[in-house]
């Protein structure tokens, strides 16, 4: 789930287009796979997205990347749900699941253990505070490379 370097614009141009839309950009990945560049941008709605949103989204932002140019790669686009376990983009978003429970992976050039599970307790001066394995952990925000939500289900 590693982004790669894009036009430092295209995350404002494409949240221009969603938002115009209606809906909420959510976050966006830039992806390299076996067949290419993939461009993976997150909407959402307060009433759910379904595949026709999705549908609608990308031919306006099909249309607008093709005139604006901001990839100077052929890429595919895929719009999506974030989903349940929705990847986690920005503080604000963290600061929103407070009390869930996540997965986070830091960063390469991060020193030590990489991968951890647990409960988001606070975000505070961009530090989450995480229990992990009955501890309270302290992360940089900075130093998180994906975050994700793990959705718990009541029985």
């Amino acid at each position: 789930m590693a982004m790669h370097p894009v036009s430092p614009q295209l995350p404002t141009l494409i949240q221009e287009v969603v938002e115009s839309l209606n809906y909420t950009f959510w976050g966006m990945q830039w992806l390299t796979q076996s067949q290419g560049q993939l461009l993976r941008v997150y909407i959402d709605a307060a009433t759910g997205i379904d595949v026709e949103d999705c549908a609608k989204v990308s031919r306006q932002l099909s249309a607008v990347l093709d005139v604006e140019n901001p990839l100077a790669t052929l890429h595919t686009l895929e719009v999506s749900s974030p989903g349940m376990d929705r990847p986690i983009f920005t503080l604000a978003q963290y600061t929103a699941y407070c009390g869930s429970l996540l997965k986070l992976t830091l960063r390469p050039s991060v020193v030590g253990r990489k991968k951890y599970r647990g409960r988001l307790i606070s975000v505070e001066n961009a530090m989450l505070h995480v229990t992990v394995d009955g501890a309270t952990i302290a992360l940089a925000f900075d130093d998180i490379d994906t975050g994700r939500i793990i959705p718990e289900y009541s029985t």
